[in-house]
């Protein structure tokens, strides 16, 4: 019969088995901790996001059917008539629906991606300023110097 463990003799082998065994402990769990995160990574939202708005994937879809030239020629026209032009008259958003629905329509998956990406940065980089912390002031002291007959 032979035996798993190893052969331990003494108080100074056990205590090394012992410190062995937990240093494996701690970077197996180090390891499924990275694998989680890597796993769960995959299924949030900012993953599927990225991965979509990708311009080489919306460049695949977009190269045979143009199909976001399509859905912005209808959708910006809507988002400008509801935004910019609230409180104008007919004449005036249906003038702005004609040449928001010919540049939505000339607009492809490259230009999309960009815009997405800017808007991204954008947001981070507002997040990024909040959260840092602000030096505080170190005011000069110009008060009465001690060389002066006042002092």
């Amino acid at each position: 019969m032979t035996r798993i463990r190893p052969h331990i003799k003494s108080l100074a082998d056990l205590q090394s088995e012992r410190l062995r065994l937990k240093s494996s402990y701690l970077l197996r769990e180090e390891a499924l901790k990275n694998n989680a995160k890597a796993y769960l990574h995959q299924f949030s939202p900012l993953y599927f996001l990225n991965k979509f708005t990708n311009s080489k994937t919306l460049f695949k879809i977009d190269e045979k059917t143009h199909i976001t030239g399509k859905i912005m020629s209808v959708v910006l026209p809507f988002i400008l008539n509801k935004t910019l032009f609230r409180g104008s008259g007919l004449i005036t958003k249906a003038l702005g629906a004609l040449i928001s629905g010919k540049i939505g329509n000339s607009l492809d998956a490259d230009q999309i991606a960009g815009i997405v990406s800017n808007v991204k940065s954008y947001i981070t980089s507002i997040f990024s300023k909040s959260t840092k912390k602000s030096k505080p002031l170190n005011f000069a002291d110009y008060g009465i110097p001690p060389d002066s007959e006042t002092y």
